[in-house]
């Protein structure tokens, strides 16, 4: 008998019976859709977070005080190690290394200290750096200036405020520019606002007052050393700055080639690397876990087809009795189970693409994937032979004078 004969009994028997047929499926749909849905939001969280890196700067590099795999809520710092980073070797990295490699360099400190204007106060993070701060995050100002290398030098206090803090110093849209802010009990003039930049690895990336590093080191932190170093390298040159930034500082330090680094350098795309397996894990024990869907669909597509020819042994005798074949009653049945696989995992298919429709207009990063589509599909199609086939064989291994005499 032709596939399409075959495809016609299957259409046919699932329609004289559209509930039971709809049941049966339903834990097809569930499953289909789950996989889809929660590989989606894993690839979407995936996606969303790797933007927000790169966001950051992908050419960026952090260099923190300390050997590698000691850490504080800084960043990595071994014991005793907190003065090895000095307010010259910023200027030094860029100086030897701007041919080759590094585009420029600035030391940074970073606090949390209550910031005030007027009757508002708000608690925000206080950030020390250079001029040069704007270049190796991909910044743009909203509006105003930077402050400049003089006002380093001169330890000024003035500031750059991102939109978070804005909006909650100014809820009334007061100008911001030329305004004087206390942080802590310091006066500071307000000289610029950043772009809005959003979400970040660490939090709010517009939640940051931005002073010269100077004044935030010595004035409001009440220290005299450098927390780390941000550093920004050539187009497609991180490697080869991470190298040469080594190389050099190990030198300036006079560190002995048996000893390791007493310092640390983190490249963005290391994190972006890190993020990119972490969410990959998620996303694989994810479907693993909506796949569980699946198999109950399976036992459930299974369950039915033993209950069907058990219900239509009659029929099975009939067919047999005008000459029909062993293999062809395997695939009549065998046919309707992957029919009724597939037609689940089509509408599973649906309920996803929903699914995520609905979670991206809750802003809830989500996508609905090809190759998920096709793994769903392909699953459900697999699981329809699976739980269909032992029906299948019980339907054409029936004697054939048996089944006629059953009632």
């Amino acid at each position: 008998m032709a596939l399409f004969e075959f495809l016609k009994l299957a259409l046919f028997a699932i329609t004289r019976n559209k509930m039971r047929a709809f049941l049966t499926m339903l834990g097809i749909i569930v499953g289909v859709g789950a996989v889809i849905a929660m590989i989606g939001i894993g690839e979407g969280s995936k996606r969303a977070s790797i933007a927000i890196i790169r966001n950051m700067g992908s050419n960026m590099l952090t260099i923190f005080p300390g050997a590698p795999g000691t850490h504080t809520h800084h960043g990595p710092q071994a014991l005793g190690s907190a003065a090895i980073l000095k307010e010259d070797d910023p200027p030094l990295i860029q100086r030897e290394l701007a041919e080759s490699s590094v585009h420029a360099a600035t030391p940074q400190v970073s606090t949390t200290r209550p910031v005030v204007y007027q009757n508002a106060n708000y608690l925000s993070q206080v950030q020390g750096t250079g001029p040069e701060f704007l270049q190796i995050r991909g910044w743009e100002l909203e509006k105003g200036r930077f402050f400049t290398d003089a006002e380093v030098r001169g330890q000024a206090k003035v500031c750059v405020i991102g939109k978070t803090v804005q909006a909650n110093l100014f809820p009334n849209g007061e100008e911001p520019v030329g305004q004087i802010l206390r942080i802590g009990s310091l006066p500071f003039q307000i000289v610029g606002v950043l772009e809005k930049k959003g979400a970040g690895m660490w939090g709010d990336q517009d939640d940051l007052v931005v002073g010269p590093y100077t004044t935030v080191m010595r004035k409001v932190m009440g220290r005299n050393t450098i927390q780390r170093i941000m550093v920004s390298a050539h187009e497609g040159e991180a490697e080869l700055a991470e190298a040469e930034i080594t190389a050099l500082l190990r030198q300036h330090l006079k560190v002995p080639a048996q000893e390791e680094n007493p310092f640390h350098i983190r490249k963005q795309d290391d994190i972006v690397r890190m993020q990119t397996e972490q969410a990959g894990i998620l996303t694989a024990l994810l479907a693993v876990a909506a796949s569980i869907s699946l198999v109950v669909g399976g036992i459930g597509i299974s369950n039915i087809m033993l209950v069907s020819v058990t219900e239509r042994t009659q029929e099975i005798g009939l067919r047999r009795a005008t000459g029909a074949t062993q293999h062809s009653i395997l695939w009549q049945f065998l046919t309707e189970a992957i029919v009724l696989a597939i037609l689940g995992g089509a509408l599973g298919v649906g309920v996803a693409a929903t699914a995520v429709a609905i979670l991206q207009r809750a802003e809830i990063p989500a996508v609905v994937e090809t190759w998920a589509v096709a793994l769903g599909l392909g699953f459900s199609g697999a699981v329809g032979v699976v739980a269909g086939f032992l029906p299948a064989l019980k339907a054409a291994r029936l004697d054939v004078i048996d089944a006629l005499r059953y009632e």
